[in-house]
């Protein structure tokens, strides 16, 4: 099996892992019991993972877990709660992102580079989740935040586009590098490579 798949897939499996948790903490926290008692508030990656988003991951370098269920209805404020649901996954990566950078400035000094490309990987996924996590297709993440600032009417129209959005992430995913034209890489990269360059040193 390929040296690098097998260092990638801890942090896929944490990175994906530890943004669907994110999403339901903040949901428990803001009086939303819905991703417990569904039993999706916990880090066991087995019960978020999204058996297309994994391989997707794994062959593209993008992936997504299942979403975690939530109700609205049970924040105090339905907006303003899915808009903390919302931010919390792609914030839980970015500071995953963070540590693992601390992490890889200790490690590059020991004698074996197996640490130091594990936490790199660590912080590549990582800022590659929360960066495609904000693009503004829904039902990305970056969908619900926009939402909150649109105009009723106007969020009306664009949460229609949910039902037809993940198979239109699949097909630029597939066919952008079927054709060579990654896409979401361009717009996902300018981030990730700042901030990689930032929290490696």
């Amino acid at each position: 099996m390929d040296k690098n798949f097998l260092l990638s897939l801890p942090a896929i499996l944490f990175g994906l892992t530890i943004h669907e948790y994110a999403h339901g903490y903040v949901a428990a926290r803001l009086g939303d019991p819905t991703a417990k008692f569904s039993g999706r508030l916990t880090l066991n990656p087995l019960k978020h993972l999204d058996p297309i988003g994994i391989i997707s991951a794994l062959l593209f370098r993008i992936g997504w877990a299942k979403p975690v269920p939530i109700d609205p209805f049970n924040f105090p404020d339905p907006k303003k709660g899915i808009l903390l649901v919302s931010l919390a996954g792609p914030s839980a990566n970015f500071l995953i992102a963070f540590l693992s950078g601390i992490l890889t400035r200790v490690f590059k000094f020991l004698p074996s580079p197996f640490l130091f490309q594990l936490f790199s990987l660590s912080v590549i996924y990582n800022l590659i989740f929360a960066s495609f996590n904000l693009i503004p297709i829904p039902p990305l993440d970056g969908s619900k935040i926009l939402s909150y600032f649109l105009p009723e009417r106007l969020n009306f129209y664009y949460m229609e586009l949910e039902r037809y959005g993940f198979y239109l992430l699949l097909m630029i995913i597939v066919i952008g590098n079927l054709v060579g034209i990654p896409i979401l890489f361009w717009l996902i990269n300018p981030f990730v490579s700042f901030f990689y360059r930032l929290f490696i040193g």
